[in-house]
């Protein structure tokens, strides 16, 4: 486990469908790793360039991130963790999306207890989504949100999130009873340089993963996919995971 407030990720976010017919891609890209308690901020006119704000994940735009974390386990039984570290990247210029934010929740021990894993879509919606992983950082969970308009609301997801350390693995794949049509991996390696500045060097790279997510959907539609019908906004309620100790996804190829 990463003990420092701020870290930062290389990473490579993979993308493979088998549903119907292959097709994969990847991107590079950087993510962060906020301890919650800790929260950085620039100095000045900078903070307006790059920042982690409360409104850009669950609850209250009023509260702290710590809070809303702490408000939203608790109305699920689960009690304040003594740590909260937070994957996600920033606003940068105004721009920011997070298909998935991770919150690592930490006993006294350093032990992660929990995962908040928070999903969005390009639509504006978002579901969080409350897991007990294994101690391998492995567990399941049924799938309640639309994410991407070529795949429903059935099936489960499996996911690999153990506690970021020198290297990053991250993995979630849908399940059906027949089939496992989809797998998304992140892999990273931790940067030296982890200053909450430096995302001010590529700014575009934020809004870069929200368009390529658009262009590789048209790509799936010319090649003959066609949305799935999106159901009406749900409230975000309790989806609770199980742990799963035996999982085909932690050795799924980064695609």
């Amino acid at each position: 486990m990463v003990s420092e407030a701020l870290a930062s990720y290389d990473v490579t976010i993979g993308h493979r469908r088998r549903d119907g017919f292959e097709y994969a891609f990847t991107n590079r890209g950087r993510t962060w790793l906020v301890d919650l308690d800790d929260v950085p901020r620039l100095a000045g006119p900078l903070r307006r360039l790059c920042s982690f704000s409360s409104r850009d994940h669950l609850g209250d735009p009023a509260r702290s991130l710590r809070g809303n974390v702490d408000h939203w386990l608790a109305e699920r039984g689960v009690q304040p963790p003594v740590t909260v570290r937070m994957l996600a990247s920033p606003r940068v210029l105004g721009h920011v999306f997070n298909p998935l934010s991770l919150f690592y929740c930490h006993d006294g021990d350093g032990t992660l207890t929990h995962v908040v894993a928070e999903v969005r879509n390009t639509y504006g919606g978002r579901r969080c989504y409350l897991l007990e992983p294994a101690a391998n950082g492995r567990a399941t969970t049924d799938k309640t949100f639309y994410v991407s308009p070529f795949h429903g609301v059935d099936g489960s997801y499996e996911l690999v999130v153990p506690a970021p350390g020198a290297e990053l693995a991250v993995t979630v794949t849908l399940r059906r009873p027949d089939r496992a049509p989809f797998v998304a991996t992140m892999r990273g390696t931790r940067r030296a340089d982890a200053r909450l500045a430096s995302a001010l060097r590529k700014p575009w790279a934020n809004g870069t993963v929200d368009l390529m997510i658009r262009v590789h959907g048209i790509r799936l539609f010319l090649k003959g996919l066609r949305p799935a019908p999106r159901p009406d906004h749900q409230p975000d309620d309790l989806t609770r995971s199980q742990p799963c100790p035996r999982s085909t996804a932690a050795h799924s190829p980064t695609h």
